[in-house]
């Protein structure tokens, strides 16, 4: 069977976690495209693609499938230069963008019959960036978007989510509008929510210099994703910056009528309010993965005792289970546990509740 070349365009975070998946099919000779030398450096000698190229027409004009997998910008650009490549064969061009609208609009410009586009985006990341962040397993049970253009056939389609397969995601058809509004709800405003909780916690702190050490706990988690890559984030609001504001108006508008609830003092329906939201984020499926990365946290109840903590790392670290993180909680309100750690997956989560709770220890997992 001849090899199909696949072209992965900007090898981040994104990037470099598609092509460890897609590395895994022999039918497949992965070639790799970034304007950053250090990073072609590090795919290359961590033979994450098979090549490494510094020159984008040179890498497209051996390919038969092309993800673009750069900042939104740099995607609508690239596509943009599509156009001013002069290409013999077939090319199936997809994308990872978190926004489609503009990347789409850029696609129906392309001036080649030879292109057959089809927007993407796997709903997975991670709070560190760059390829040595890169996970083979990352978009495991990750929604996987697909938006078809009408230079996409439906073997295309078929095509690319065979390419696709070894990532483990479920893939999703959906029109671009369609895309963009869903995810500015429950992935884009979020972010920027986050970032405005920590700006008025940092400006309180004027007042109260002991409010970072208050906000070591539950404030840390709720606001987790404010910790995301500034840069990346600043890119998605301006692509989406329509849909950004028109939220923003709704968000003002729902924090006038709480404001209300509270001024008024009426505890009914302030109970109904929490009562309400409390049904509907509990109604929502914790064993899949969403647009903003899940957390996989297990509270662990220790001893403050020389030793206590490297017994527990001991413990998992037999059984070859990697902790993403360890913290250990000076604030508990509401948290049964003084450890928490973090794993990559829910298996290691589990795995390591049981492996702890067999040894006596008391362990929580918040849903």
């Amino acid at each position: 069977m001849v090899k199909q070349t696949v072209l992965i365009a900007g090898l981040g975070l994104i990037g470099g976690s598609l092509a460890l998946s897609i590395h895994e099919t022999k039918e497949v000779r992965l070639i790799g495209y970034d304007s950053n030398y250090s990073t072609l450096e590090y795919a290359k000698m961590n033979k994450i693609v098979d090549e490494v190229y510094s020159d984008f027409t040179e890498a497209l004009l051996q390919a038969d499938i092309c993800i673009l997998a750069a900042p939104v910008s740099v995607t609508i650009e690239l596509i943009n230069h599509l156009s001013t490549i002069s290409l013999n064969k077939s090319l199936i061009v997809t994308d990872v963008g978190s926004v489609k609208g503009p990347i789409m609009d850029a696609a129906s410009k392309i001036d080649s019959p030879h292109i057959s586009f089809i927007g993407g985006h796997p709903m997975a990341g991670s709070h560190k960036k760059g390829i040595q962040a890169a996970k083979k397993h990352l978009f495991e049970n990750a929604i996987y978007v697909l938006s078809p253009t009408e230079s996409s056939r439906k073997e295309d389609v078929e095509r690319l989510q065979a390419l696709l397969t070894p990532t483990n995601s479920k893939f999703l058809i959906l029109e671009p509008e369609e895309h963009d509004e869903m995810t500015s709800v429950i992935s884009h405003f979020p972010h920027l929510i986050a970032s405005s909780l920590v700006h008025q916690a940092r400006n309180w702190q004027k007042t109260h210099p002991y409010i970072h050490k208050l906000a070591a706990g539950g404030f840390r988690d709720i606001t987790r994703i404010a910790s995301s890559n500034p840069l990346m984030w600043r890119d998605i609001f301006f692509q989406n910056r329509s849909k950004m504001s028109r939220l923003l108006a709704d968000w003002i508008e729902e924090m006038k009528q709480l404001k209300e609830l509270i001024d008024t003092g009426e505890k009914t329906q302030i109970q109904q309010y929490l009562e309400q939201a409390r049904e509907y984020r509990d109604g929502l499926d914790s064993r899949k993965q969403g647009a903003i990365p899940s957390y996989y946290d297990l509270y662990v109840d220790i001893f403050d005792q020389p030793g206590a903590i490297l017994k527990v790392i001991e413990l998992l670290a037999n059984h070859d289970i990697s902790i993403n993180n360890i913290e250990i909680l000076e604030i508990r309100e509401g948290i049964t546990g003084v450890l928490r750690l973090s794993f990559q997956n829910k298996n290691d989560q589990e795995l390591s509740q049981a492996i702890l709770k067999k040894n006596h220890y008391d362990t929580v997992i918040e849903e």
